[in-house]
């Protein structure tokens, strides 16, 4: 089969057509002929050097996320039947024309979708819920703050909140991407270049706070998201884009009974990520299939170009999500 793998760590050029044997599934495992994967920050992250995947992933194919149709199944895969179109969350390895995957991280193609719009989704659905919902433990009428409202993580995490019931604000880069934000139902958009989001959370709560922040930045945002959190809050840490360390006020963390805290989901077990998933397809894929919630996608590549699609993120001038049709 054909694969997109990276020759060496390195910039987008490094990702390049090459050849490998058909993965054959394992006893768990179904085996997919992609129709679409998902680009995901980690995957710029593993091209980079900068991300080792986990045992079980190839070590120099990209993605985490596919769509397609299953083409043979292991000998204790039960759930799904040859022909099946599905999504699913993967270690690794997605770049390619067949991926297997344990069965229990796989999730029906939702009414009414494509397998591109499906790609887009896993990844970021299980990130949200894992993050937003059960380890920030967001309620219906609480109030959340997600940072990079205009990303794939963001785009997700607006509809979900509201679906959910709750309120959400969210900060981004620029007035095309606020509006965006707007669009998808954000409650309140804050341009983080022309304004100072911990003073507009302050005045908009009237100095209340926020029940949960899910942050993307870290370094010097850990502090501000601190400042602005209510009392009992949780901070949830998914990405250091910002930084990797921080300088946190500990006797406000004691006074006011914060939760700091944070995760990485790809380097979860097997078990574990099976969990999220059924969580995410009983939680989150009715409001999928009610036309609740849809995927922001921006741009469709083709495999062939993820250098393009890998540039395309690394400017950061993408909305939502970023596909790569698998046309080898």
């Amino acid at each position: 089969m054909r694969v997109i793998e990276c020759k060496g760590a390195g910039g987008p050029d490094v990702l390049q057509i090459a050849e490998r044997p058909m993965p054959q599934p394992q006893a768990d495992e179904v085996l997919i002929k992609v129709a679409a994967a998902g680009l995901n920050r980690a995957d710029i992250l593993q091209r980079q050097g900068n991300y080792p995947p986990p045992d079980d992933a190839e070590k120099d194919i990209p993605g985490m996320e596919v769509a397609g149709e299953i083409v043979a199944a292991g000998a204790k895969a039960r759930r799904w039947k040859i022909g099946d179109k599905i999504c699913t969350l993967i270690s690794g390895g997605g770049y390619a024309e067949y991926v297997a995957a344990p069965e229990g991280q796989c999730l029906p193609v939702p009414a009414g979708f494509s397998l591109i719009q499906a790609a887009a989704l896993p990844e970021c659905i299980v990130t949200v819920w894992a993050n937003l919902f059960e380890t920030g433990g967001l309620k219906p009428g609480r109030t959340a703050l997600v940072h990079g409202g205009s990303s794939g993580i963001g785009s997700f995490a607006i509809q979900m909140v509201k679906a959910h019931g709750a309120k959400i604000f969210v900060t981004a880069g620029n007035d095309e991407k606020c509006a965006a934000c707007v669009t998808l139902g954000a409650d309140y958009v804050i341009n983080y270049k022309s304004e100072d989001f911990t003073a507009v959370i302050e005045r908009l709560t009237k100095k209340h706070g926020i029940d949960v922040v899910l942050d993307m930045v870290g370094g010097d945002y850990v502090a501000r998201n601190l400042s602005v959190l209510a009392t009992e809050g949780r901070h949830v840490s998914i990405a250091v884009q910002g930084g990797k360390s921080a300088a946190v006020d500990l006797w406000r963390i004691m006074r006011d009974r914060l939760v700091l805290t944070g995760s990485t989901l790809r380097h979860r077990s097997r078990p574990e990520k099976a969990r999220l998933v059924a969580a995410a397809e009983k939680n989150v894929w009715p409001w999928l299939n009610e036309g609740k919630i849809k995927p922001l996608i921006y741009k469709v590549f083709s495999i062939k170009d993820a250098a393009g699609a890998h540039k395309l993120m690394e400017s950061g001038a993408h909305i939502g999500k970023i596909v790569l049709e698998a046309a080898f």
